[in-house]
């Protein structure tokens, strides 16, 4: 079977991958991805350091967004990334095409739809983006991860299968983080991309924290804002500091269970799969939703924590270091511990891993 897959949430695709190479080991698959997070960006994103290192074939594709976007050359590759996509897809001949979302599946699952090959697209937002709602028209079966985004997709193609989330999560398999055992230790991130908007916010109140707290701090790499290059500036002028401080671009999957069973707290975006992560280990954190996202989706990701007892959302209009210091440190006090039954997740049983329900749809559109 060859195989192409493509989409924004590449974190939840990780999982069916490694899947679906233990069930059918004979499986080629390609990658459809971004290289680079943003315009001007010359350094490669998470999505491709971690898909490259799979052995898996990255294709980067050039695909504009309609969205909120008024930019002309943005609009230009709309139809560049079509004809890129359906040019790949000629020459691969794969026998089914799966989707994770996001803009870069539109030409993807078109371009596939021209050709007669069968797309399956999985929705990890509990609301549906406009991307998944137009290859819904297209695709084979339209997989969900939360009831609420039923309503969203036609009825007869529409299956609940829940969120894949990636074992090492739950895995300690590194010793990188030597905090400081006696303080509380927080976890920053904005996703595989990193977030230029709250490393700055970070960096201007990293000396308050460093007070109270260790702080591991992913924060991207992005060529355009330097962020790493910055921080690592201020990192070298702190001096002696009562809690530790942990810069690095990304953190790998060998690390993220460390510093899962590391951290007392998460400040973070609100993206799908963060969100489902935080959920599953019940962490105690502090959201700044991204505003301008389709449909404000991460607003009502955060508002799962939110009813779950674990989460504060601090919109990001009202964030500075004082806010952030301030939410942190009511946090941390606030005793949390995700007593609330959490919606979404527990509507799927148990007995089937979504990752083994997006791998039975995809197989069994292939065989029709």
């Amino acid at each position: 079977m060859k195989l192409v897959i493509t989409g924004g949430h590449h974190t939840g695709a990780l999982p069916v991958i490694k899947k679906l190479r233990e069930s059918c080991p004979d499986a080629q698959i390609y990658w459809f991805g971004h290289r680079f997070s943003a315009q001007g960006d010359k350094n490669p994103t998470l999505e491709f350091h971690e898909i490259t290192a799979l052995n898996i074939p990255f294709y980067s594709i050039h695909a504009g967004k309609f969205y909120k976007t008024k930019n002309l050359k943005r609009l230009a590759k709309i139809p560049f990334g079509f004809f890129q996509c359906l040019f790949l897809l000629i020459k691969l001949k794969p026998n089914a095409i799966l989707s994770f979302g996001g803009y870069i599946a539109v030409p993807t699952v078109l371009a596939g739809w021209v050709l007669g090959i069968p797309s399956v697209t999985h929705e990890q937002t509990v609301v549906a983006g406009w991307a998944n709602r137009l290859i819904s028209r297209v695709v084979k079966k339209v997989l969900i991860s939360w009831k609420e985004s039923a309503k969203y997709f036609p009825k007869g193609k529409t299956i609940l299968v829940g969120l894949p989330l990636r074992e090492e999560i739950n895995q300690v398999k590194s010793n990188s983080f030597e905090v400081n055992k006696d303080l509380p230790t927080i976890y920053v991130t904005a996703g595989k991309t990193g977030s230029h908007v709250l490393n700055e916010v970070v960096g201007k109140c990293l000396t308050n924290l460093l007070d109270h707290c260790n702080v591991i701090h992913q924060c991207g790499d992005n060529s355009v804002f330097c962020d790493f290059a910055k921080l690592s500036e201020i990192k070298a002028a702190l001096g002696k500091t009562n809690g530790r401080y942990f810069l690095q671009k990304f953190i790998f999957n060998n690390e993220i269970g460390e510093v899962y069973s590391k951290c007392d707290l998460v400040v973070s975006r609100s993206g799908a799969n963060t969100t489902a992560e935080l959920l599953t280990l019940k962490k105690k954190c502090v959201l700044i939703p991204i505003p301008w996202v389709s449909h404000n989706e991460q607003h009502e990701n955060a508002k799962i924590l939110v009813d779950a007892g674990l989460g504060i959302v601090l919109p990001e209009k009202n964030l500075s270091p004082d806010t952030l210091t301030a939410e942190i440190d009511k946090a941390l006090r606030s005793g949390k511990t995700g007593t609330r039954a959490p919606r979404g997740l527990g509507d799927v049983a148990n007995v089937v891993n979504p990752t083994d329900l997006i791998i039975q749809n995809l197989i069994s559109v292939v065989r029709k």
